[in-house]
């Protein structure tokens, strides 16, 4: 069942379609990642599900309803990728201070600051001001408050940004436990190794529109190009009839592209037959930052071949 599902979303600023009729939809528990190139919407869309912008038209339905900005936003974390932070406040009366506008009491408050300061390792920064901290602390900190209110829908903008690797893995580990428990995620990046390893399903949009739209598995699937590595000290001369097409070779593997009407065995059995010694055989299939890439170069160029045309 879906949390959030938004239907043929539209804003436009002057000329600008910032998002161009975006569908989606979300389901519970899940990590999304929602990518695209600077410029692309993603702003846009997350003001409009956090209800700080309104569409000009199409409707967003927040866990089975239409979506009501005024009573839902509580329900909801959003972790920007610019601070927004108080920087002369102290830290411990900051974030008991935003967990009560989410609706908690200042009991139930400082208790879940506790508790989450002694995980993150922050119980000496409550006396501390937001200026006093580095970029990394700053952005552990913004975690905290985002996630405090136990939100059902939390929105994190680049929210690995100035941390080094052992506080990245600290967030990411904290990512997945939310979701276990039931948070639906949308996590925004344009790091793609990191969607790789945390999303479940991804959308890419790119000026104002929404270009891709699936599961991690099943886009890079879509997107494979017939490529293999063979784990080979050499391969037999080519003749023209062998059911591949050398491409490369890499360290000790050699790149190849199966033939379209040819199939993994036809190419294992011949290499067999003509006495190869075969270590390793993988299917290659592309990263998303291949695919990403190729997605937004190619929309662009489509659209200024349009324009030549036009």
């Amino acid at each position: 069942m879906s949390l959030l599902e938004v239907k043929n979303l539209k804003k436009y600023f002057a000329t600008q379609k910032a998002v161009d009729d975006i569908s989606l939809s979300i389901d519970k528990g899940n990590i999304f990642g929602l990518l695209g190139p600077n410029g692309a919407g993603k702003t846009t869309l997350i003001r409009m599900i956090t209800g700080i912008f309104y569409p000009d038209s199409g409707e967003i339905f927040f866990d089975g309803k239409k979506f009501d900005p005024v009573n839902d936003v509580g329900l909801i974390g959003y972790m920007p990728e610019e601070r927004g932070l108080y920087k002369k406040m102290k830290i411990g009366e900051q974030t008991l201070y935003l967990a009560q506008l989410k609706g908690m009491s200042r009991k139930d408050a400082t208790a879940k600051v506790k508790d989450w300061f002694v995980r993150f390792g922050m119980e000496s920064w409550w006396n501390k001001k937001v200026e006093d901290l580095s970029k990394g602390m700053s952005q552990k900190l913004q975690f905290v408050t985002t996630v405090l209110h136990n939100p059902k829908l939390i929105i994190l903008d680049e929210p690995f940004s100035g941390l080094d690797p052992v506080n990245s893995n600290l967030i990411k580990d904290e990512i997945f436990r939310l979701a276990a428990n039931g948070s639906t995620i949308i996590f925004s990046t344009h790091r793609m190794e990191q969607v790789e390893e945390i999303c479940n399903r991804i959308a890419l949009v790119n000026k104002g529109q929404k270009i891709l739209d699936g599961t991690i598995k099943q886009v890079k699937q879509d997107f494979k190009e017939n490529l293999y590595s063979i784990g080979a000290d050499s391969l037999p001369d080519t003749t023209g009839n062998e059911p591949y097409e050398v491409i490369g070779k890499k360290e000790q593997n050699f790149i190849v592209r199966i033939k379209p009407n040819d199939k993994p065995n036809d190419v294992l059995q011949y290499l067999l037959q003509q006495g190869v010694s075969i270590s390793s055989f993988n299917e290659i299939l592309p990263s998303l930052n291949d695919i990403f890439i190729k997605l937004v170069e190619g929309t662009e160029t489509a659209r200024q071949f349009q324009n030549i045309k036009n």
